[in-house]
C-alpha cells in the first residue's frame, strides 16, 4: 500500500488518466482491507482488557462470550476476504461452458450448467447474460459464452474453470443407460478499458454474417452475427445474441478482450511455475467436480474434498457451499 500512495502523490499522477483510476481503486480497496483489520486489532486489545476485569467480576462473564462469538465471526469473514483479493478478483466475469466429446450427452450436460450458472447469479442478485450461443446438433448447447457482471463475480467464479463431470441414466438412450459426460467451464475476468492490452486496430479483422441461432426473422435475414479475428494470436471469437450489429460486435471485443487478459494471466503464471519448477497441468486433464445422480446421489469437488447429496439443490444454483470451500483453500496458495 505505500508504494501505491507514493505513486499517487507523484506530480505526473494524473497525466496517465486511466492507469491513475486503475491505482485510486486499488488503493482504496487496500485502504478498506486495512482498516477493518486494524479495527478488529483495537476490538481484541479492547476484549483483552474486559476479559482481565471479567476475572473479578462474574457477572461480565456472560457479556465477554457475546464478545468474543463476535470476534469470531469477525476473523472469518475477514479471513475469507483473503481469498478475494486477487488483482482482478473484483472484476466481472467472462463465462464460457464447451461440451465434451460424447455428443447429445454432453451438450445437453453444457445446457444444464449453463442453467446452474445463471440460476446462481440470479440467487446473489449479479447480471447475467447470454453473449453467444452454439446450439446442440439435438438437444442442449455445444459451447456458450456468458457475462456476469456483480461484486467480485469473477472473484468467486473462479472456483469453476475446470472440467466438470456428470453421471447418470441417459434420457437419450433407448435401453436408458448409464453415461458419463464432459463439460470444460472457463472463467475469465472482464477487462476493464483501464487495462492496456493493445489491440490495435489493424490487428483486428471483424466479419459479419447471418445468425445460426434462435432470435426470429429479423436475425435470420440480416448480417446481424459477428465474428472478429485477433490476428495476432489467431483467437477467434462470434457473437450472435442481439439482433443489433453494433451490440454485437461490442459484446465481441468484450469477450476478446477477456480472452487476451486471460492468455497474458496464463502467461505470468506459466513463468512462475517455471521459475518454480512445478508442472503446468493441462486444463481439460483436471476433472474439478463430479455430479452423480446414478446409482447414488452426490456432488463432490475433488480439489476440496467438498461434497453434498442435494444435487437438485446444486443443479438449481446452490453453489456457495462449493465455492466458499475453493477460496478458503486457495488462501495464501495464490501469493506463494
Amino acid at each position: 500500500m505505500a508504494a501505491l500512495e507514493k505513486e499517487s502523490g507523484r506530480p505526473d499522477f494524473w497525466q496517465d488518466a486511466a492507469h491513475a483510476r486503475k491505482v485510486m481503486r486499488r488503493l482504496a480497496e487496500k485502504t478498506r482491507v486495512t482498516q477493518e483489520w486494524r479495527g478488529l486489532e483495537q476490538k481484541l486489545a479492547d476484549t483483552a482488557e474486559l476479559i482481565t476485569l471479567a476475572a473479578e467480576d462474574e457477572g461480565m462473564q456472560a457479556g465477554i462470550e457475546r464478545e468474543l462469538d463476535g470476534l469470531a465471526a469477525t476473523i472469518d469473514k475477514l479471513e475469507f476476504q483473503l481469498s478475494l483479493s486477487g488483482e482482478y478478483d473484483d472484476h466481472n466475469a467472462i463465462l464460457a461452458i464447451h461440451a465434451g466429446a460424447g455428443g447429445t450427452e454432453s451438450q445437453d450436460w453444457a445446457e444444464m450448467l449453463l442453467r446452474m450458472y445463471l440460476r446462481w447469479a440470479e440467487r446473489r442478485g449479479f447480471e447475467a447474460e447470454v453473449l453467444d450461443t452454439s446450439p446442440g446438433d439435438e438437444a442442449g448447447v455445444k459451447s456458450v459464452v456468458i457475462a456476469v457482471s456483480g461484486d467480485y463475480a469473477f472473484g468467486y467464479l473462479k472456483s469453476e474453470h475446470g472440467v466438470h463431470r456428470l453421471v447418470r441414466l441417459s434420457p437419450f438412450d433407448a435401453d436408458h443407460a448409464r453415461h458419463t459426460s464432459f463439460a470444460l467451464v472457463e472463467v475469465m475476468p472482464e477487462a476493464e478499458d483501464d487495462i492496456d492490452l493493445n489491440i490495435a486496430p489493424d490487428d483486428i479483422k471483424i466479419d459479419t454474417f447471418r445468425s445460426s441461432g434462435p432470435g426470429g426473422q429479423h436475425m435470420q435475414k440480416t448480417s446481424s452475427a459477428v465474428r472478429v479475428t485477433h490476428i495476432p494470436s489467431g483467437l477467434v471469437v462470434t457473437c450472435q445474441s442481439e439482433r443489433s450489429q453494433h451490440m454485437n460486435k461490442d459484446f465481441a471485443l468484450k469477450i476478446l478482450r477477456a480472452r487476451l487478459l486471460e492468455q497474458e494471466l496464463e502467461k505470468q503464471e506459466a513463468e512462475k511455475s517455471r521459475l518454480k519448477g512445478q508442472r503446468i497441468e493441462a486444463g481439460w486433464g483436471n476433472q474439478i467436480r463430479s455430479y452423480v445422480l446414478h446409482p447414488y446421489r452426490m456432488v463432490k469437488d475433488h480439489r476440496t474434498s467438498y461434497e453434498t447429496s442435494q444435487t437438485e439443490a446444486v443443479l438449481d444454483g446452490e453453489l456457495d457451499g462449493f465455492i466458499d470451500a475453493y477460496l478458503r483453500s486457495i488462501i495464501g496458495k495464490e501469493d506463494d
